[in-house]
């Protein structure tokens, strides 16, 4: 499995935020279409049914502010020994008769994206509403590379252009 932007990128489907594992709430992107799964979700669409795919509530910081950030949260943890939860961002899926919220976990470090990952990130779930066969592209990539880890940010980064079709 691996993190690349906003999404958790599986040898078999594509997550917008965590993976959900368990009861925990999740958007799954497949070639057929988007789920929301979890605990209170459960509904799904297919690709021609969705009209937006939204990621909002995400904490964007520069790398530096995102470094000094992490730090912090480490020095936290050590001190007190508290473990938390990763922070989460709200997912809203949008067809043409409803829409949906899923509160999800964020799949990076500390929660916080650059604002440049962040952008990407959006274009792409725009290009994926708009041409649902590119999350072939992302699911390829996972197929090939998932299972290697997460990339360095600067290789994260030229994935999200290539997808983004930018």
């Amino acid at each position: 499995m691996a993190m690349v932007g906003l999404f958790w990128i599986t040898e078999d489907c594509v997550y917008v935020g965590a993976e959900a594992v368990g009861a925990a709430s999740g958007v799954r992107l497949t070639e057929d279409g988007v789920e929301t799964v979890g605990l209170d979700h459960g509904s799904s669409w297919g690709w021609e049914k969705v009209r937006r795919i939204e990621a909002a509530d995400v904490a964007v910081r520069s790398a530096a502010r995102r470094l000094a950030s992490l730090a912090l949260d480490s020095v936290v943890v050590l001190v007190s020994g508290d473990g938390v939860l990763p922070p989460a961002f709200t997912v809203r899926v949008e067809t043409a008769d409803a829409a949906e919220e899923v509160s999800v976990f964020s799949p990076a470090v500390g929660g916080i994206y650059t604002p440049l990952e962040y952008d990407l990130s959006r274009a792409v779930l725009e290009r994926l509403t708009d041409d649902a066969s590119s999350v072939g592209e992302l699911l390829a990539w996972g197929r090939d590379h998932a299972a290697d880890g997460t990339p360095r940010r600067e290789e994260r980064e030229e994935l999200l252009r290539e997808w983004a079709g930018a």
